[in-house]
């Protein structure tokens, strides 16, 4: 966190580069974005299964992080649908996102002082987006005029 006259930066590089060697990512090549365009996570895709204990760790890992980094919530949210019973390609989604925070670690919200105090919210939602439940999916987000909060 950097303080200055009439803002505050909130980063957590720190967090990230741990993040990353504890799942021994830290050397991993950076990539553009969190999650493949059109990606299709399925809950019985026929894949092996893996530990769910190492990836409900992940999963938590990186649910913590997205107080500060909202570029990863909607992935993140995507695959923390299967931490009962994750699988490899499930884990290679999760391990994307490492490889997205690698290239990404100075990444922060920026809060800056502002005259007035609108209140502006957005929301969007899938329809049935969910492959194995037809469950839908909604998302909002809210900003104290160019402040998220």
């Amino acid at each position: 966190m950097n303080q200055f006259p009439e803002k505050i930066f909130i980063s957590q590089e720190k967090y990230i580069t741990y993040l990353l060697k504890k799942f021994i990512m830290s050397e991993c090549k950076p990539v553009s974005s969190p999650m493949t365009t059109n990606e299709k996570l399925l809950q019985d895709d026929g894949a092996a299964k893996i530990d769910s204990k190492y990836f409900r760790s992940l999963i938590g890992f990186l649910i913590y992080l997205t107080n500060s980094r909202p570029d990863i919530l909607y992935s993140v949210s995507i695959i923390s649908r299967f931490m009962k019973n994750p699988n490899k390609l499930h884990l290679a989604a999760a391990k994307r996102i490492l490889r997205y925070l690698q290239g990404t670690k100075n990444h922060g919200i920026l809060y800056k002082q502002q005259d007035e105090n609108r209140l502006i919210g957005y929301s969007d939602s899938d329809w049935a987006g969910s492959y194995d439940d037809r469950k839908s999916t909604s998302k909002y987000v809210f900003c104290l005029e160019t402040n998220i909060i």
